[in-house]
């Protein structure tokens, strides 16, 4: 005959189980892997990643550093990355074409009134020679642009259209914002569209002056999005919903260390502030320095001047399907979602 097991005792063998479950399951975080390009426009996943708000979702967040967001198309398209950021390049509408699904599903950049992060940049030898004066002065420069495809191209586009001259009569030259750097110092460029922190360092190098902000003639442009890949956003979807909330939780707190292009000189700011300066391994007196991007606090794009660039790609002959289009992409379920959970953002008093 079977012993018979006292009560209290199954009652504390259940208990226990129980207990060792639930601990198990708050341990095991959803690992979720986030590519980053090593800017200002990172915050939203740096803020959300050092403010715990990515822990307090029960996620596990691998940052992956690449050059340009073109690069992690590639791993988007294949669910090898969960989460990327940049600019809607004419390579992500080319696999759009050809079936691959990666998904527009947030605000990273852009462009307001009063916000310099991206902007024409002139070597100041030229300028100081009068070299360069207006935007037809564009016309036969050596013009740095990050890489081949991407938006940039159009703002640039946007520039020659304002100096009345074509956007082939200037000179395209692909670098690196790194590269620029240098390139402005021994004369191997003219020109660039540059962000921040890249500008204030050439400015304050003393090889380069600002010329305009690209809002003066591309106002609001949609300097970079969130991507999720099909894979992350289908099949993970309740992992996605919740790195949504999180990552709108730290565009919110962006905003309200952030006035004008400026980081505020309070509180909200200074912590903005630390969290880039650690994430980027720059120091905060550069962060504080440069001026930094506009972002909408609720992670929502502006969809028409990503239709803008669409356009040019195609004109350009970039992007070769005349079928392909800006809505194929956008989802912005997983934002709606994010707003309607933590209600409308009420910006800090000043």
């Amino acid at each position: 005959m079977a012993a018979r097991r006292h009560p209290a005792l199954t009652m504390s063998i259940v208990a226990f189980s129980l207990v060792c479950c639930l601990s198990g399951g708050a341990l095991a975080a959803d690992r979720v892997s986030v590519g980053t390009l090593g800017n200002n426009s990172d915050a939203g996943f740096l803020i959300a990643a050092a403010k715990g708000y990515f822990k307090a979702e029960g996620l596990d967040i691998t940052f992956i550093p690449f050059d340009a967001a073109a690069q992690a198309i590639a791993s988007l398209g294949t669910g090898a990355l969960d989460v990327g950021g940049g600019s809607a390049s004419a390579g992500l509408y080319n696999a759009a074409a050809r079936g691959i699904d990666i998904r527009i599903v947030a605000d990273r950049s852009r462009t307001a009134a009063h916000y310099n992060f991206q902007s024409i940049v002139i070597r100041k030898e030229l300028a100081e020679s009068g070299g360069f004066k207006s935007y037809v002065d564009l016309k036969g420069k050596r013009v740095a642009i990050l890489a081949p495809g991407v938006t940039t191209l159009s703002v640039l586009n946007e520039a020659a259209k304002k100096g009345g001259i074509a956007y082939d009569d200037i000179e395209k030259v692909f670098l690196s914002f790194p590269q620029q750097i240098p390139a402005f110092a021994n004369g191997a460029i003219d020109a660039s569209i540059m962000i921040e922190p890249f500008t204030t360092a050439v400015i304050t190098a003393g090889t380069a002056v600002r010329f305009a902000s690209t809002e003066d003639f591309y106002p609001s442009y949609q300097s970079g999005v969130v991507f999720y890949s099909e894979k992350f956003a289908h099949e993970r979807r309740d992992v996605a919903t919740r790195f949504m909330k999180a990552y709108v939780q730290a565009l919110r707190d962006y905003n309200d260390g952030v006035v004008d292009g400026r980081f505020t000189n309070d509180a909200e700011g200074d912590e903005i502030v630390a969290i880039l300066a650690s994430g980027l391994n720059i120091a905060p007196e550069r962060i504080r320095a440069a001026d930094t991007q506009a972002v909408d606090p609720d992670g929502r794009v502006n969809d028409a001047g990503l239709a803008k660039d669409l356009a040019f790609f195609k004109a350009q002959g970039d992007v070769t399907s005349k079928t392909v289009e800006v809505d194929q992409l956008l989802d912005m379920s997983f934002v709606n979602a994010a707003v309607k959970t933590l209600g409308p953002y009420r910006p800090a008093p000043r």
